[in-house]
């Protein structure tokens, strides 16, 4: 039996040597207390945090330390379905209403036909800007919806191949059109801001709803600008400054804030396009199809001296006095 002792002995020596070498190593490799000397060894790699899963990195740029953001997730959601709705809802439920509205007014015509003179509506500087603006904008509304809606309806239609360089030239050309945008949305401040100043009578344009449902051609007395279209302007004016800083926000990204910030510039730039984007629907409706003579203004710059006194009354006399009036002698 003493012989089995001895090698029993013998085998716990062994484990017990091998295994303290590995304990030892384990109390090394514990996290440091705060003033603690640390080696490489002892560097954390993961750092716990309430918002986010990041490591721990030895280049410059921070950002790259984050792994894993949670909140990433309900981006994503509302990126590829929320955004998605948002945009499709409103133009959808725009066009339906307007579809609605036409079924039930048709085109709203000129009550006393045509007078055949002319009156200078838009000089050739505010057509300019307005279809910088314009073309701008719905080139860049496009593209976006290219963005968009493009993975979940293009690629099933087009491939992945044709869709690549879709994308990619949207991109760009939705940058780059944004210099013009901007360039005209500064130019239609500057020649219109005086006429679109909120006034009395727009209040009382707003309870008639300027006379869109009446059929017996009374329109309410306004100005150069009527209220609907004074709220354009400012939808225009100020959600095409936020669109425009988000978007140079996004073309920049981490410049000035972190993750979670530039997630929400996107969620604002997102949203704000889905509302102007619903906004010039209705524009273009009631500048088309929806009222007689409405185009010429921004088409030729003239409209007819009818269509002027049944919609902008005050600012028809105003044109008068100064002999702007096609044919007609200033009014005393």
């Amino acid at each position: 039996m003493r012989p089995l002792h001895a090698l029993l002995l013998i085998a716990l020596m062994a484990v017990a040597g091998l295994a303290a070498p590995t304990f030892a190593q384990a109390q090394l490799t514990q996290v440091p207390g705060p003033n603690s000397p640390t080696t490489k060894e002892q560097v954390p790699l993961y750092v716990p945090q309430d918002d986010k899963v990041v490591g721990r990195v030895s280049i410059p740029d921070e950002k790259l330390a984050v792994l894993v953001q949670p909140e990433g997730r309900e981006w994503r959601e509302w990126r590829t379905h929320t955004l998605r709705l948002a945009i499709g809802g409103l133009a959808i439920g725009m066009t339906v209403v307007l579809a609605i509205f036409f079924l039930y007014r048709g085109t709203i015509r000129i009550h006393g036909g045509k007078a055949g003179r002319l009156v200078l509506r838009f000089n050739g500087l505010d057509r300019f800007a307005h279809w910088t603006t314009a073309v701008s904008f719905l080139t860049m509304a496009l593209t976006g919806v290219i963005l968009t809606f493009g993975r979940s309806l293009l690629i099933p239609l087009i491939g992945h191949q044709a869709f690549t360089p879709l994308a990619e030239y949207s991109k760009s050309i939705h940058n780059f059109v944004s210099v013009p945008f901007v360039v005209g949305l500064l130019m239609i401040v500057a020649l219109w801001l005086r006429d679109n100043i909120p006034e009395k009578a727009d209040w009382i344009w707003i309870k008639s709803a300027g006379g869109l449902f009446s059929k017996a051609g009374h329109h309410p007395e306004a100005g150069r600008f009527n209220a609907g279209q004074k709220l354009v302007f400012w939808s225009i004016v100020l959600g095409g400054v936020v669109m425009a800083a988000t978007g140079y926000l996004l073309m920049v990204p981490f410049a000035f804030t972190g993750i979670g910030g530039m997630q929400t510039i996107h969620v604002i730039h997102g949203l704000l396009a889905a509302a102007l984007i619903a906004a010039v629907i209705g524009h273009i409706y009631i500048g088309t199809i929806g009222m007689e003579g409405a185009f010429d203004a921004m088409g030729s710059g003239d409209v007819d001296e009818n269509w002027a006194m049944e919609h902008h009354r005050r600012w028809y006399q105003e044109q008068l006095r100064k002999g702007y009036v096609e044919g007609r002698q200033p009014a005393e």
